[in-house]
């Protein structure tokens, strides 16, 4: 390797360690910022009658989440439980508002639109899916999360 060369592999190397530790540095004032902002995370838990899982699944995945995002919901993740019986009736997820005024605004909105009441009822035209209302959470981060 040429001289020329090898100065430019330790340049770049010494511009990837340079920007990998001021990332490292700056990631706690962001996690500061997200729990300062207002912004709460709601963590939802859905336990489904026997066998409905599935609907439930394929209801949040081919339209809640899209109608969520509409109404300002911000969709963090979603979760099933990897241990029996929870694995096969318990859908679990988390989702951000802005501040929780916004949430109850958001939900009023999702609940009331039309969209939401049609996709709820072609969803459950075999039966009801849920087995209980469901439980939710309000939660907001921690200086130490690493959210944003």
């Amino acid at each position: 390797m040429t001289t020329s060369k090898r100065y430019l592999v330790v340049f770049a190397v010494a511009v990837f360690v340079a920007g990998f530790t001021a990332g490292t540095l700056w990631q706690p004032d962001t996690a500061v910022q997200a729990q300062s902002n207002g912004k709460v995370f709601e963590l939802r838990t859905y336990t489904t009658l026997e066998g409905k899982l599935p609907n439930l699944l394929a209801r949040f995945r081919d339209h809640t989440r899209r109608i969520f995002e509409k109404h300002g919901i911000t969709n963090v993740g979603y979760w099933v439980p990897q241990d029996a019986p929870e694995s096969d009736n318990t859908l679990i997820y988390i989702i951000a508002h802005d501040s929780r005024d916004a949430a109850t605004e958001s939900w009023k909105n999702f609940i009331a639109d039309p969209e939401w009441t049609e996709v709820s009822r072609a969803s459950q035209v075999d039966g009801r899916i849920l087995a209980s209302a469901p439980v939710s959470v309000f939660m907001e981060a921690t200086d130490f999360s690493g959210l944003n």
